[in-house]
C-alpha cells in the first residue's frame, strides 16, 4: 500500500468506527421511546452470545484428549460460577478465558 492508500484506509476505518458509536444516539434520542424490538434484543442477545460461545468451545470436543477436555470443563464451570455469582457477562467470559488459557499453558507443557 502506498502512503495515500494507508491514510485513506485509516480515515475510512476511523469514520466507520465513529459512525457505529454515534449512530444509536442519533437514531434513538433521549426524548424518543426505544422500539420494543430493540429492547427485546437488548435483553436476549447477551445470553444468545454466551450460548454461542459455549457451542463454539465444545465443537471440537474429543474425549480422548484429556488435558483439553479437563481445561474446557473447568473453564466452563468457572464461567458458569462467575455468572451465577456476579450476574454479569463480561466478568465470566474474561474469567473463563483466563482460566482456560492458564490451564492450557500449564497442562500442555
Amino acid at each position: 500500500m502506498t502512503l495515500i492508500e494507508k491514510i485513506i484506509t485509516i480515515a475510512l476505518l476511523s469514520g466507520a468506527t465513529l459512525l457505529t458509536r454515534f449512530l444509536p444516539f442519533i437514531i434513538f434520542p433521549k426524548n424518543k421511546e426505544v422500539p420494543k424490538i430493540i429492547t427485546y434484543l437488548g435483553k436476549v442477545l447477551p445470553s444468545a452470545v454466551l450460548a454461542l460461545l459455549v457451542v463454539y468451545c465444545f465443537k471440537d470436543y474429543q474425549s480422548y484428549d484429556l488435558p483439553k477436555t479437563i481445561s474446557t470443563i473447568v473453564a466452563s464451570l468457572v464461567t458458569a460460577g462467575l455468572y451465577l455469582y456476579r450476574r454479569s457477562m463480561l466478568i465470566p467470559i474474561a474469567g473463563g478465558t483466563i482460566v482456560y488459557m492458564l490451564m492450557v499453558q500449564f497442562i500442555y507443557q
